[in-house]
């Protein structure tokens, strides 16, 4: 039910806290891995671990915001089954210090690219195909401060929905799994804050951050045949955060 032999899967974002856990995962359910980023040194340390551990994997650079950046993805590897949807950016920033140039540079890595790839791929996966989106719990609630970036993240989860809905009739699912507070590198400053977990305490069920590892089960379930039936979901993995008040 949750074995990926025989499966090529393509985790954008790869080289990041979340998505090497994510890449780590899939390879060790047996697929093989395309570990998607703009920097191979980054990237070839991780393709290196997963091999060491019996799995594989192959490095892919590439820049998401190149329109054909799906296009040539496909032309190089055409038996993608899995993609994952996990490459992004964030712009903490309030409304007055946004402009157009900064929102649209924001949707285009969030938003756009996840839906071009998933559009371009989804043409050549069969039946059982599975497309993961990696949105936030941003997506359904905000904080002041972070208006691009809950608007990205709110998109994706209603591409996440349109995408299952169009893509269902030949059987490929389309999921998404929505992270809360996280102890991934690029939040090492809130991680290091006190009061962050003095929040988290009071407002998560689990009270604390999560690690970046505990992610993978919700991506490998999605990608499985154990959810075979499951498509247009969005999977909270935040320690209860938005169930908590």
């Amino acid at each position: 039910m949750f074995q990926l032999d025989g499966k090529v899967a393509l985790v954008t974002g790869a080289s990041g806290g979340l998505g090497s856990e994510i890449a780590r995962g899939l390879a060790q359910a047996g697929a093989h891995v395309l570990l998607h980023g703009r920097d191979s040194d980054r990237l070839a340390p991780l393709a290196r671990g997963i091999a060491g551990a019996g799995g594989s994997a192959e490095v892919v650079v590439g820049d998401l915001r190149d329109a054909d950046a799906g296009v040539r993805l496909l032309a190089a590897h055409g038996d993608i089954q899995i993609l994952v949807n996990n490459a992004g950016g964030r712009d903490r920033r309030s409304l007055a210090g946004l402009d157009r140039d900064a929102v649209r540079a924001l949707l285009e890595i969030n938003l756009v690219a996840p839906f071009d790839l998933a559009r371009v791929l989804s043409a050549q996966m069969s039946a059982g195909g599975r497309i993961i989106n990696i949105t936030s719990i941003a997506g359904q609630i905000a904080r002041s401060g972070d208006a691009a970036y809950t608007m990205s993240k709110g998109g994706l989860e209603a591409a996440t929905r349109a995408l299952a809905a169009e893509l269902g009739p030949r059987q490929i699912t389309v999921n998404a799994v929505a992270p809360g507070f996280l102890a991934t590198e690029a939040n090492a400053a809130m991680v290091a804050d006190p009061a962050v977990a003095d929040h988290l305490a009071r407002r998560t069920s689990l009270g604390r951050w999560g690690r970046p590892e505990e992610i993978t089960g919700a991506v490998l379930f999605f990608a499985a045949p154990a959810s075979s039936y499951v498509t247009g979901q969005v999977l909270a993995v935040d320690g209860g955060y938005l169930a908590h008040f």
